[in-house]
């Protein structure tokens, strides 16, 4: 049986790559783009969506999120039945989906089987490539085990995400460990790894400036994930923590908001990502006192969030790739659309756009697939009002400006016909 062949019409597609808009129609055959035409060929043989001479975007990638933190507390979180993670989980991702955003990045906590769950279609969500368990060092910025806890006997123990709290993470030390952790990842169907490379803020040992995992520990991961066609991502605050995961070869600094000029030129000339999480740091500003964070918790935090925008800028003044991440925790995952808006302050809306669809694309390797309109790509994208390559607010309000929502070729919300 032939896939159903549709065509989007009256469009202005937003060329992602090139950065620019130009009228044309989306061939859409099954779950994939047959093609892209520019002008307004007439389409024959064909379902013909109006676009009503709308914008017409990839679907929206947000490359650090956490689909199972449905709850700040995600050390209590951990000792719930999966079962019940999994139900909280599918509606945190029904919600990204219906923000228009069609891929996730998880940076640590799902597994394949919320994967699969997706791709199955039991569960409404984002395309999820998922890290599993983040990796960390002794005391390091993911072992959040209380004073006189020791290790499980298979070095595993309740951990702390790059946000802050709690997720169950793995312990290694040494270069053996840490190549055993990131093999385990990969046996358990990882697509990316996560290793924590410097101090947070909600650990309560760890300076925000300091450095964790020795250079050969940091390379061994870098190594055993490439080993695998996989690659690293770390989570790292510092110039001194950035550089040496960048010199160990991580793909994307995860959060950086005390780099300076020469760590970003040291990135660039690596080709590393940076990925900011700034809504995060609003999120738990906002409510870190009533969430019971400590005054240490709170200045680390003050400390990061006063630098989020200088981290954007002086990135993007280096010359590296800058890509939308969150990073956001429970009912603060209502804030992920606010992303946009806070961006706006360090980006123009054409660069924060591009760090939502293709530049998160090429990140995760997966550019001819999603992140841009193309011949085989993935048929995600969204019809939107206004012109997002010079005004966000479409994004910044989904529920107002995304008028129709395709994800593999399913619509999955149209409101074309809802007055502006």
């Amino acid at each position: 049986m032939n896939a159903p062949r549709r065509a989007l019409v009256n469009a202005r597609i937003f060329h992602s790559a090139a950065g620019e808009l130009r009228p044309g129609v989306v061939l859409i055959e099954g779950d994939r783009i047959a093609d892209v035409l520019d002008g307004a060929p007439a389409v024959h043989d064909a379902e013909l969506i109006d676009a009503g001479g709308r914008v017409v975007l990839p679907g929206l990638i947000d490359a650090h999120v956490h689909v199972v933190a449905a709850s700040h507390d995600l050390i209590a979180l951990a000792m719930q039945p999966p079962s019940l993670v999994g139900a909280h989980s599918s509606h945190i991702m029904r919600s990204m989906l219906m923000r228009g955003f069609t891929t996730v990045r998880d940076a640590a906590g799902a597994d394949f089987g919320l994967q699969e769950a997706v791709a199955r279609g039991l569960y409404e969500g984002p395309r999820l490539f998922i890290a599993g368990q983040p990796i960390s060092q002794t005391g390091g910025h993911a072992d959040m085990r209380p004073k006189g806890v020791g290790r499980g006997p298979r070095g595993t123990e309740m951990f702390c995400s790059c946000a802050g709290l709690g997720l169950v993470g793995a312990i290694a030390d040494g270069v053996g460990e840490v190549r055993r952790a990131v093999r385990e990842q990969v046996r358990n169907g990882a697509n990316h790894i996560k290793i924590m490379a410097g101090g947070g803020i909600s650990s309560p040992t760890d300076p925000i400036d300091g450095t964790q995992f020795s250079v050969e520990e940091l390379r061994a991961a870098v190594e055993e994930a490439e080993a695998a066609n996989l690659y690293a991502l770390a989570h790292a605050y510092s110039p001194r923590a950035v550089t040496r995961a960048v010199q160990a070869g991580v793909r994307s600094i995860e959060h950086g908001n005390l780099i300076d000029a020469p760590t970003a030129r040291v990135m660039k000339q690596h080709g590393a990502y940076l990925v900011p999480t700034l809504s995060t740091y609003d999120a738990l500003a906002a409510e870190g006192q009533r969430l019971g964070w400590s005054a240490a918790m709170l200045d680390k935090l003050e400390v990061v969030k006063a630098r989020g925008l200088d981290a954007v800028r002086i990135a993007r003044a280096e010359g590296v790739p800058v890509v939308f991440g969150t990073d956001l925790l429970g009912h603060m995952h209502d804030r992920q659309s606010g992303e946009f808006a806070i961006r706006a302050a360090a980006q123009p809306a054409l660069d924060v756009l591009q760090g939502t669809t293709i530049t998160a694309a090429r990140l995760m390797g997966l550019e001819s697939q999603v992140g841009q309109l193309v011949r085989g790509a993935w048929a995600d994208l969204l019809v939107v009002d206004g012109d997002p390559t010079q005004d966000l607010a479409p994004l910044v309000r989904p529920e107002e400006g995304i008028r129709l929502l395709m994800q593999g070729g399913r619509v999955m919300r149209d409101r074309r016909a809802a007055p502006a």
